[in-house]
């Protein structure tokens, strides 16, 4: 009897493990591991670039990002101990022009603001290991003359704790010393927006409260082209040579000021990104910021992981939900928004820049001053603001390609019929015939007025830049199509199946180079660091034969841009939630199937069920299995759309350990 009761004991208990079993992730096999940074081979042609401050003996004052003493000599005795060589701006020219190679473990070692610290501190410690390095001085800083208190962004500092324009001449003798600029006067926060915030004046057209205007191209041309040439000219003063380096205050970069900086003879420019810099983008360097005066083992980290692969999480957010006609509160909302993406830990936003309240997806208002469509508010550059220095996010603008309401003249997008009729497209979306120079023209200045008015990280290419098997059947766009060598008519392109994807191709690849000549602009404009991202469908992935009908084409996206952003959505793609989870897998197998195509792509999933009536929320716990299993399958980089921060959707405790990139584990 006992004997029997055990056995129905041991039976229920197995019964009871089975019920709670959750599915445990594939095994992945050492070689197939990702390799830590710190263990890759040194990249060929690259230099990493330090930034450092102020260095003081006792204290590490944050206001300056100030390393102690102590700290700075012990972090040069680890980089020379772990084979780490400093390298002067004229080796890396040099390796530029096809001159010596730089060295392995190349490191340039910068020092902003020109601190006393630097002849006091810094320089003993550079002739004691025959080390180079830049400086670079704010001229007006540094032009305050002795008793006065220096202008430090609006905080008034003795003027003992910066450098006189003797000692940077002496410094400049060292030979080890390269006397960089780090601008004039535009060393701190611009009125940026009706709003009141203050953002870098060397990057910012100007914002006058009193006319409620903001300044013109020519005037912030003239302003950046005054300071560039003041501070030249000091340096050039103090040193005898003409400066070589720009180091860009805060380390924003603009691309109008770079242009002016290039002609004025400077042949490096450094900001403050992410990574190290290479040979042939010296223009827009990036830096490592060496702040919070680290010790030997958060430096050690923070070089040995320089080149880490970013890891990508997103929120997709609605800036209709933000916008509200009231001031008081529209301003409540976006401390909603802020407080809910600061909470969460994630690295990136993309943040709509365009107003769409009727949901239909045809652009009638921008949230941003423009010459083409009306302002709904001034509101994304506030937001992108916001989002950018308290909740430590980049933000990608998500703007569409082809769905503006523009004149009516404009040609749209027309489809074509078997039985010969012409009609414009209203399929998703209703566009402007990107074959249009017209509309080219235009579409490119209203991206031309984002990037002067706005400060954000990245583009978000909406998923409006499609074509089908029936599109577009314009004149214009037929032209092209005779111009390109294919035939001028519709049922001529769709008679046989080699013309068919003759002109499938054609049309991805044009739909790539219109973004490109948008990303051109915008880069003209906010710099090269600007980065790229661009929505596509999961179909084209999953039966590349599909290509045909969305004029999509994963290997293109993963050449053309930064990152490639597939909708990874299940319900809306008609599968079932039972479902899903294969589907999920078979989309990241395809994308795996290209090497190191993961590291390029960032997958949104959906947070709403657009089959049901006004898209009712995806359950947190279901989005929290799909972002598991993206995991499972390899995936790092992953977000979500929308975002709902009025009503909590996804719920946050539930969806944040899925999700945060500050989770410990990392999921």
């Amino acid at each position: 009897m006992m004997t029997v009761y055990r056995s129905a004991l041991l039976i229920m208990a197995l019964l009871i493990l089975n019920a709670c079993a959750v599915e445990a992730p594939p095994f992945t096999p050492p070689a197939q591991r990702v390799v830590e940074p710190g263990e890759n081979p040194w990249p060929k042609g690259k230099v990493l670039v330090l930034g450092y401050h102020d260095v003081e003996d006792a204290t590490a004052d944050q206001a300056f990002m100030s390393v102690r003493t102590a700290n700075l000599a012990e972090q040069f005795a680890w980089l020379k101990a772990n084979g780490y060589q400093a390298v002067s701006v004229d080796q890396i020219l040099a390796a530029r022009k096809n001159g010596p190679a730089l060295p392995d473990k190349a490191v340039l070692l910068t020092f902003d603001d020109g601190y006393s610290s630097f002849y006091e501190r810094v320089l003993p410690l550079l002739k004691a290991y025959q080390w180079p390095a830049v400086l670079a001085p704010v001229g007006v800083w540094v032009d305050t003359p002795a008793g006065q208190k220096v202008d430090f962004g609006g905080l008034p500092v003795d003027r003992k704790r910066f450098l006189t324009w003797q000692q940077v001449s002496e410094i400049s003798r060292s030979g080890l010393v390269e006397i960089a600029a780090h601008t004039n006067a535009l060393h701190y926060g611009a009125l940026a927006n009706p709003q009141g915030n203050l953002q870098p004046a060397a990057v910012t057209r100007l914002y006058d409260a009193q006319r409620g205007e903001y300044e013109s191209e020519a005037d912030y041309s003239t302003r950046i082209e005054r300071d560039v040439k003041q501070i030249s000219d000091k340096i050039q003063a103090a040193t005898g040579r003409k400066p070589r380096v720009w180091v860009w205050p805060y380390g924003a970069a603009s691309g109008t000021a770079l242009q002016i900086v290039g002609e004025q003879g400077y042949e490096l420019a450094l900001t403050l990104e992410d990574g190290m810099s290479t040979l042939s983008s010296l223009q827009d360097g990036p830096r490592q910021l060496i702040n919070g005066d680290p010790d030997i083992g958060r430096f050690a980290d923070q070089v040995t992981g320089v080149e880490a692969s970013p890891l990508m999480r997103i929120a997709h957010v609605d800036l209709d939900y933000v916008y509200d006609p009231d001031p008081q509160q529209m301003d409540a909302n976006l401390g909603e928004l802020v407080q809910r993406i600061a909470d969460m830990r994630i690295s990136t936003v993309f943040l709509q820049a365009y107003a769409d309240p009727e949901g239909d997806g045809l652009v009638k208002s921008l949230y941003f001053p423009n010459r083409h469509l009306p302002m709904r508010a001034d509101l994304f550059n506030r937001v992108a603001w916001q989002l950018r220095t308290r909740a430590k996010v980049e933000v990608f603008a998500w703007m569409p390609v082809l769905s503006y309401d523009l004149d009516p003249s404009l040609p749209r997008v027309q489809s074509w019929s078997e039985d010969g009729r012409v009609a414009v497209s209203t399929e998703q979306y209703k566009r402007l015939s990107p074959f249009d120079p017209k509309v080219r023209q235009q579409i490119g200045e209203i991206y031309e007025d984002l990037a002067r008015h706005t400060n954000f990280t990245g583009v978000l290419y909406h998923d409006d830049a499609l074509l089908s098997d029936f599109e577009d059947a314009s004149p214009a766009a037929l032209a092209a199509y005779r111009k390109a060598g294919l035939p001028g008519d519709i049922a001529s392109l769709r008679a046989d199946e080699d013309t068919l994807q003759r002109w499938t191709r054609y049309k991805s690849r044009y739909l790539i180079d219109f973004t490109h000549e948008l990303t051109a602009k915008v880069k003209a404009i906010r710099g090269p660091q600007i980065k790229t991202a661009r929505n596509m469908y999961a179909e084209p992935i999953l039966n590349p034969y599909s290509e045909t009908w969305f004029a999509q084409n994963l290997d293109d996206f993963l050449a053309a841009y930064d990152w490639t952003a597939p909708m990874a959505m299940p319900l809306m793609e008609g599968i079932s939630k039972e479902d899903s989870n294969a589907w999920l897998d078979r989309l990241v197998k395809r994308i795996a199937e290209r090497p190191d195509a993961l590291s390029r792509t960032v997958f949104e999933l959906q947070a709403r069920d657009w089959s049901t009536p006004q898209g009712k929320p995806i359950d947190t716990e279901l989005l929290v299995q799909w972002m598991h299993r993206l995991q499972w399958n390899g995936v790092r980089n992953y977000g979500y759309y929308p975002d709902d921060f009025i009503n909590d959707q996804p719920r946050l405790q539930e969806v944040r350990p899925a999700f945060s990139n500050a989770w410990h584990p990392l999921p």
